[in-house]
C-alpha cells in the first residue's frame, strides 16, 4: 500500500512537472513569436520609411526638374521676343571693336506687340523720329523708327515693318513683391553676348537714385532695384518674373557696387503700349510740370518737408499747367481724385488721357487746399 502511494506520488510530480515544462514552452514560444513580430513590424516600417524616403526624393528631383525645364522653357520663349539696338548698322559685332558701346547706341529691346512695336531705352534708341537697327533673334537686321521717346523716364518705343512676331507678356509692376525671383535678358557687351540670362531677386522697389549727364542733376524715381547682372549692352532688356512676364525695362547698374540693378516699371509705358497697339499712334498729353515726391528730398539741400502728395519744382512754358495757374512751389495731393505718391503716378494716369481733356488737380499751396482744372495739351 505504501509503495503504491510513493509510485502514484512520483506520478502526480512527473505530470506536474511535464505541465510545467509545456507552460514554460508555451510562453517561450509566445515571447518568440511576439519578439518575431516586432522585429517584423520594425523592418517592414523601416522598408516603408525607405520607400517613402525615396518616394520624396524621387518627387522632389522631379519637381526640381520639372521647374528647371519650366524656366527653361519660359526663358526660350522670351528670348525670342528680346532684340538687338543699334544706331549704326552692322557694326558692334565684335566685342573687339574700336568703336565704344555707348557710341554705337548698342542695346536690348522687347517685341510687345504682333506688327513690330518694340519697348527699350531713350538713351538707347535715340530721339523721335529718329532711326535705328532692329536685329531679331532669327540674326535678321531691319529698319527702326523711334514712334516714342521719353527722355524723363528713359522709355522708348521702336517700330518695324513686320508681322506675325513673337511678343513677350506684359506683368503688373504694381504687384510686384520684394524677394520675387527675376531674370534679366539682354546683350552686353557685344552681339556674341546676345541674349545673356542672368537671374535674381527683387532687391527692392519704388528706388530713388541720382546721377549727373550733361553737368545737370538727373533724377530717376519709382525704380525695381534688383540683384540680377545688368551691363550697359542689357539697357532696354526685358526684367522677368518666374511666369515669364516682362515686369520692368533694364536701365542702369550702380558702377560703384556690386548687385544694384535697376528697371523700370513696365506698367509706366503700358498705356502707350495699347495705344500704339490700337491705333497705330499715341499722341502724347502733357501736363507741363516735373514735380518729385519726398523720397527725393534726401538728395537735396533744403528745408522743405512734405508727407503727401508730389511737389512741382518745373512749370513749362505756355504749357497747361501754367495756363491753369500751377506754381513752382504747389504740392499736388490728387488728379480727378486719385492721389499722387510718386511723380510716376501722375505720368501714368496723364498717359491714360488724350490731348484736350480736362483733368481736376487738388493742390496744396501756402498750407492751404485748393482745386484747379485744366486742359492737357499735345506733346510736340
Amino acid at each position: 500500500m505504501n509503495d503504491y502511494l510513493k509510485q502514484d506520488k512520483k506520478r502526480k510530480i512527473k505530470k506536474d512537472l511535464v505541465t510545467i515544462f509545456i507552460l514554460i514552452l508555451i510562453t517561450l514560444c509566445v515571447i518568440m513569436a511576439y519578439i518575431l513580430y516586432q522585429n517584423t513590424a520594425i523592418v517592414e516600417s523601416d522598408e516603408q520609411s525607405n520607400n517613402t524616403t525615396i518616394e520624396r526624393t524621387t518627387q522632389t528631383i522631379n519637381q526640381v526638374q520639372q521647374k528647371d525645364k519650366t524656366v527653361t522653357e519660359m526663358i526660350t520663349q522670351i528670348n525670342e521676343t528680346v532684340v538687338g539696338i543699334s544706331k549704326v548698322r552692322n557694326s558692334g559685332s565684335s566685342i573687339f571693336s574700336d568703336e565704344n558701346i555707348t557710341d554705337l547706341g548698342l542695346g536690348t529691346g522687347v517685341i510687345v506687340t504682333s506688327d513690330g512695336y518694340i519697348v527699350t531705352n531713350a538713351h538707347v534708341s535715340g530721339e523721335k523720329y529718329s532711326k535705328c537697327y532692329v536685329t531679331l533673334a532669327s540674326g535678321k537686321t531691319y529698319n527702326g523708327d523711334v514712334v516714342w521717346s521719353n527722355t524723363d523716364i528713359d522709355m522708348a518705343i521702336v517700330k518695324i515693318n513686320q508681322k506675325n512676331l513673337q511678343t513677350a507678356q506684359l506683368g503688373d509692376s504694381d504687384n510686384i513683391k520684394v524677394g520675387e525671383t527675376v531674370y534679366a535678358i539682354g546683350n552686353p557687351i557685344g552681339y556674341e553676348f546676345q541674349r545673356t540670362v542672368t537671374s535674381g531677386i527683387i532687391s527692392a522697389i519704388d528706388r530713388t537714385i541720382k546721377f549727373e549727364e550733361d553737368e545737370k542733376e538727373i533724377y530717376m524715381e519709382d525704380l525695381i532695384q534688383t540683384d540680377a547682372t545688368i551691363n550697359p549692352g542689357n539697357s532696354g532688356g526685358p526684367l522677368v518674373n518666374a511666369e515669364g512676364q516682362v515686369i520692368g525695362i533694364n536701365v542702369v547698374k550702380i558702377t560703384s557696387a556690386e548687385g544694384i540693378s535697376f528697371a523700370i516699371p513696365i506698367n509706366s509705358t503700358k498705356n502707350v503700349i495699347n495705344s500704339f497697339e490700337k491705333n497705330g499712334k499715341f499722341e502724347e498729353p502733357t501736363l507741363g510740370v516735373f514735380a518729385f515726391d519726398k523720397k527725393v528730398l534726401g538728395y537735396m539741400d533744403t528745408n522743405l518737408a512734405f508727407s503727401e502728395g508730389i511737389y512741382v519744382a518745373v512749370v513749362n512754358k505756355n504749357s497747361a499747367a501754367e495756363e491753369a495757374g500751377i506754381r513752382i512751389g504747389d504740392i499736388i495731393l490728387s488728379i480727378d481724385g486719385n492721389k499722387l505718391e510718386r511723380m510716376c503716378d501722375l505720368r501714368c494716369y496723364i498717359y491714360s488721357k488724350k490731348p484736350g481733356d480736362k483733368i481736376k488737380l487738388k493742390i496744396k499751396r501756402n498750407y492751404r487746399e485748393i482745386e484747379v482744372e485744366s486742359t492737357l495739351k499735345r506733346k510736340i
